[in-house]
């Protein structure tokens, strides 16, 4: 399983203070289908979920199945639009549906205000720009099969082997690319946790 990337110096809810949502009444296969639906209008370059879930509990997009019910309810939408980097995150309900559904309102209704005819100092999502050296980029990610080039469910000697060749290829002690070098090690790592 993956853990949760929630961007890099921004504040969790703990647990205790989690509230449960009575005011969302759509399920979370609903409202995932609803933030999909969203991100098309928005035409990004990229866009990635992330939750506690993982494995079949985790679509190829990184949103949760219908019945994802991970310990860690938090949910991170992550996208890049024109080169620069967007986060949104939600951690302040008991459940994912809650959390889930908190992204895709706060989205729709942001995207809503650009139609507008107000002018501000900035886009509508400026809030929701991160720093440009932030870790959980997704700018050209690809799935970690894909970076290794086996099935999505390969067995652990299969994805061990990929990723012992390419590390080989890709190690900067051998003249190859630290940052490729890297993406093999992370792919690994993720696919072996799930």
């Amino acid at each position: 399983m993956t853990g949760l990337d929630w961007p890099a110096g921004w504040d969790r809810t703990s647990p205790a203070e989690r509230t449960r949502a009575r005011k969302f009444q759509a399920s979370l296969a609903d409202t995932t289908a609803d933030l999909e639906r969203e991100m098309d209008r928005m035409d990004v370059d990229d866009w990635r979920a992330s939750t506690g879930s993982g494995g079949s509990y985790t679509k190829s997009n990184g949103l949760p199945k219908y019945d994802a019910n991970p310990d860690d309810p938090g949910f991170v939408l992550r996208w890049v639009d024109d080169g620069e980097q967007f986060a949104v995150a939600c951690d302040a309900y008991a459940r994912l549906a809650s959390n889930v559904r908190a992204v895709y309102l706060w989205v729709h209704e942001t995207r809503m205000r650009g139609q507008r005819p107000v002018r501000t100092g900035d886009s509508e999502f400026a809030a929701a720009r991160l720093p440009s050296g932030d870790e959980g980029a997704i700018a050209g990610r690809e799935p970690p099969h894909e970076v290794l080039g086996v099935a999505p469910d390969a067995p652990a000697a299969v994805i061990e082997g990929a990723a012992r060749q390419l590390k080989a290829e890709a190690h900067p002690d051998n003249g190859g690319d630290r940052e490729q070098f890297q993406r093999v090690v992370t792919a690994e790592e993720a696919m072996l946790d799930e």
